[in-house]
């Protein structure tokens, strides 16, 4: 039997336009395409019109299917010989649990490669205009989940982050940012401290909206910010007024 291959692959943030030459090139010769919940049509269109394509995308409460099952699925299409691409949004090994899949597919014996995409963090703040490093203001900046915060077990070490962190993003928090706020403010996180919401980073939808550390929930529950969206929260956050306003000048000069 002729042994197949698995292409764990990065869609990035959300536009089709971000992603990788390589990442393109494996959608395009796929056999068999899983994809996530935040790869667009349009980046699905690139596979080849007979490819077999299969959901198993995962919303926060609703999964379409267990991990076990999809990794599962990985190693039936590969045995069978056929090159499977596993799509995620942004990176696979970002929140993305592609280690627990390319894990399971060398258990497996199965060749397989892991392609790397533009992570959330890096192109939705970008898109809108706020550095997550920038001179004078944040040499330093860390990716946590929001989405444990009820969990202590496992939960983001917040007063390790407040105190050696300079910007902080956040993923999958918008359900919990009233817990978020409490945590850090009671770590010692300034209130004042600039804060942005992101939703659907990167593409045509995008929307976002900043405030401070301390009102950040209250905004998002007044602007109904829904998933998939990003929390960032530091100083740097205030260059996207900087640049915002230094764009309406010029556009001003221009008009």
């Amino acid at each position: 039997m002729i042994q197949g291959s698995v292409s764990i692959v990065g869609a990035g943030p959300g536009d089709p336009e971000l992603l990788t030459i390589k990442a393109m090139r494996r959608i395009q010769s796929a056999d068999v395409i899983l994809y996530d919940r935040l790869v667009s049509e349009e980046i699905l269109s690139y596979g080849k019109p007979e490819a077999l394509r299969i959901y198993v995308g995962k919303a926060p409460g609703h999964h379409s299917m267990p991990q076990e099952a999809i990794e599962q699925l990985i190693i039936k299409y590969a045995s069978a010989g056929n090159h499977v691409v596993r799509l995620k949004g942004g990176d696979p090994y970002v929140f993305g649990r592609g280690g627990e899949e390319a894990l399971a597919v060398a258990a497996a014996g199965i060749d397989y490669e892991v392609i790397p995409g533009i992570t959330s963090a890096i192109g939705a703040a970008a898109s809108a205009g706020i550095p997550l490093t920038h001179r004078g203001l944040a040499a330093s900046f860390a990716i946590v989940t929001g989405s444990r915060c009820h969990d202590q077990a496992s939960a983001a070490h917040w007063e390790g982050l407040v105190h050696s962190v300079d910007t902080l993003v956040i993923y999958m928090g918008v359900s919990t940012l009233t817990d978020i706020r409490q945590q850090l403010l009671k770590c010692g996180k300034n209130p004042a401290t600039p804060a942005a919401l992101i939703e659907n980073g990167t593409t045509s939808r995008e929307r976002t909206v900043t405030g401070t550390l301390g009102n950040m929930d209250k905004l998002a529950a007044a602007l109904k910010i829904s998933n998939p969206a990003l929390i960032i929260i530091g100083e740097s956050v205030a260059v996207r007024d900087q640049l915002l306003g230094l764009q309406k000048g010029v556009r001003s000069q221009i008009g």
